[in-house]
């Protein structure tokens, strides 16, 4: 793919350390391309990773998992993008584990991840752990990933109510990560009903994104302490996307921030901001980024 200065959605990303004084260990890139010089749709590939791992090594895990994947999906020709998600995200728990060996102070680090890529209108998504993607559409927001995590699945089974997930002492447990012995398992469900099951979710890869449709990716950070109707009321309600990064990090802040906080925000453009684009360069320009 070819990189491009100028992204065919609108951007914005805020990453915060939290109010208790540890070190960010969150990490996140935006990458913009268009497909090739025959191909010219143009493309947005986002990723965060929230790093595991103590003495800084978690901050390590997470940006070799996002120096790893951004840099496969960058090389790639964009044609299978879920074989080359799937693919880089392996690329990266293999160079996190192999950093890690036979350093003590780095033993056992890892790295969520979720991603986010964007060809033309079309959305693909990847993840591993709790790092969550959400899609905003009109008055409605939908988690559309699916945590990896002890809570998650103790509510699946019945174990747990959704009252009691917020709450548990196992809140934090991660069943997946980046950086283990074997190659985590990559999550492609995007789960854009509720009641949908995984494999209808499956078939959702390659969703088609509507003008003003915003997606959401975040660290663990947000969402254990703003809740999801309060996103959307942000995300709805701010003039732009980086003032809502800014309001959901600083709510997050204000409710104790006990943990780093990262919000990356993609938003399709409007119709009326896509017509004022091509009126101004055309078509073609508007795509080749000049």
């Amino acid at each position: 793919m070819i990189r491009s200065s100028l992204p065919h959605l609108h951007v914005a990303a805020l990453s915060h350390p939290g109010m208790t004084g540890k070190n960010n260990e969150d990490r996140y890139a935006i990458s913009s391309f268009l497909m090739s010089t025959e191909d010219p749709r143009p493309s947005v590939f986002a990723i965060v990773a929230d790093g595991i791992g103590g003495h800084r090594a978690g901050e390590v895990a997470a940006e070799l998992a996002v120096n790893y994947i951004t840099k496969s999906i960058s090389e790639s020709n964009g044609r299978k993008p879920v074989r080359i998600i799937e693919n880089a995200i392996h690329e990266a728990g293999q160079a996190i584990s192999s950093h890690s060996a036979g350093r003590e102070d780095e033993e056992g680090m890892g790295s969520t991840c979720a991603c986010v890529w964007v060809i033309e209108n079309r959305l693909y998504t990847a993840y591993v752990g709790d790092s969550r993607i959400y899609l905003v559409r009109g008055k409605h927001i939908q988690r559309l990933s699916i945590d990896h995590t002890w809570v998650q699945e103790a509510f699946e089974k019945g174990i747990i109510t959704a009252e009691q997930m917020h709450d548990h002492p196992n809140v934090h447990v991660i069943r997946r990560h980046l950086g283990g012995v074997k190659l985590p398992e990559v999550d492609f469900r995007m789960r854009i009903v509720d009641d949908e099951s995984d494999e209808e979710s499956l078939h959702n890869q390659g969703f088609h994104l509507e003008p003003g449709d915003t997606i959401l990716i975040c660290s663990d950070g947000l969402t254990d302490l703003v809740w999801d109707d309060e996103i959307l009321q942000f995300i709805r309600s701010k003039k732009d996307l980086k003032a809502t990064a800014e309001s959901l990090v600083n709510l997050a802040n204000e409710r104790g921030g006990h943990d780093n906080i990262t919000v990356v925000l993609l938003a399709m453009p409007k119709l009326e901001d896509a017509g004022n684009k091509k009126k101004k360069h055309g078509v073609l320009d508007w795509l080749l980024g000049e």
